[in-house]
């Protein structure tokens, strides 16, 4: 979680239009859930945990859409759970999200690989978000052009 919040608050800097300090904290809360369960419903759990014990909406909104590169409503329904759309809305959410996919222990991954390993999990649809959140975040606009963060670095 430590990793994710690092390379988060690196792109949020970056990007100069993030909470920083949102990022930081919901990047290392994201995967909280994980106490409860280890499936794909961690996020759900996570957001439920964090405002059981009154922590931010936003902290618990950023665990509760981290997971892939969202979970629509559809998706959320036939999954099981609670009614709702669960992909991420806030620069803030699409950022610990992004960055979420390209660590894997405490390395970075290229995006080619997060997508590679999407593949072999789920349904194209959601894999190929992966990509497309990737790709709105690390955007190649002018708060990238001079300093991009390296999102294939390993």
């Amino acid at each position: 979680m430590k990793a994710v919040s690092q390379y988060a608050v690196e792109v949020a800097k970056l990007r100069g239009d993030a909470d920083i300090a949102l990022v930081r904290i919901g990047g290392l809360l994201h995967d909280i859930g994980r106490c409860k369960t280890n499936s794909i419903k961690h996020g759900v759990a996570g957001g439920q945990l964090l405002r059981s014990y009154g922590v931010d909406e936003r902290v618990a909104q950023i665990a509760e859409k981290h997971v892939g590169a969202g979970i629509t409503v559809e998706e959320a329904t036939s999954l099981c759970f609670p009614p709702g759309d669960y992909m991420p809305q806030t620069v803030e959410q699409k950022i610990v999200a992004a960055v979420d996919n390209l660590i894997e222990g405490t390395r970075r991954i290229s995006v080619e690989k997060a997508e590679a390993d999407f593949c072999a999990k789920v349904e194209l649809q959601a894999a190929l978000r992966v990509r497309s959140l990737h790709d709105e975040v690390f955007s190649s606009n002018d708060r990238f052009s001079n300093r991009r963060v390296d999102s294939n670095s390993q």
